[in-house]
């Protein structure tokens, strides 16, 4: 009995470690400073929308909840976005489960999503870490999604595209605010 209980203390005592070092954050005060900025779900739930947009990317691939922060590096396309808890979407076009930590960051550029980190899809029965989304130029209506482990798969874009009715709701309360801040100014 006393080795059992010996391996239990061990274990509780080394959870918090590892609890600790998956908070670590991988954006530091440096590239915040340096960075396109926001806090809000709103806000960053229109910046994200409109940065894919402008990548060539579909508007749905990042179908976060309750986001605190995000930010872009323009000068060398690393972006982040970080949320309250993390979560599991379901794409239903497509039936797949991917789940997004507390924390994703990634590279941008024309097309490609790289350097991805906080994603994993289910393939079967497994949790893969998603390292890099694409899009074929010229535009064969496919994004293919790579893994750590080499495995990669396409799916259609469409099943990644967010009815714009959701983008524009966002953006009129973007304006209104934008508006009131306009006349504030004046």
């Amino acid at each position: 009995t006393h080795s059992s209980s010996s391996h239990f203390i061990k274990r509780k005592e080394g959870a918090p470690k590892k609890e600790a070092r998956a908070k670590m954050s991988t954006v530091t005060d440096e590239i915040k400073a340096k960075a396109e900025f926001y806090q809000g779900d709103e806000i960053c739930q229109a910046k994200s929308k409109e940065l894919l947009i402008e990548m060539g990317l579909p508007n749905g691939l990042l179908p976060l909840h309750d986001i605190e922060e995000c930010g872009y590096l323009r000068e060398t396309g690393f972006v982040w976005l970080k949320q309250k808890a993390s979560i599991t979407h379901k794409f239903k076009q497509i039936d797949r489960l991917v789940t997004y930590g507390t924390e994703v960051t990634a590279y941008v550029e024309p097309g490609k999503i790289k350097k991805l980190t906080g994603v994993k899809a289910k393939e079967l029965l497994v949790w893969l870490t998603l390292t890099e989304f694409s899009v074929a130029d010229p535009p064969t209506g496919k994004i293919t999604f790579k893994s750590t482990t080499g495995l990669y798969r396409s799916f259609p874009v469409s099943a990644f595209e967010v009815e714009e009715h959701v983008k524009e709701s966002v953006k009129e309360n973007l304006e209104v605010n934008e508006a009131h801040v306009e006349v504030q100014e004046v």
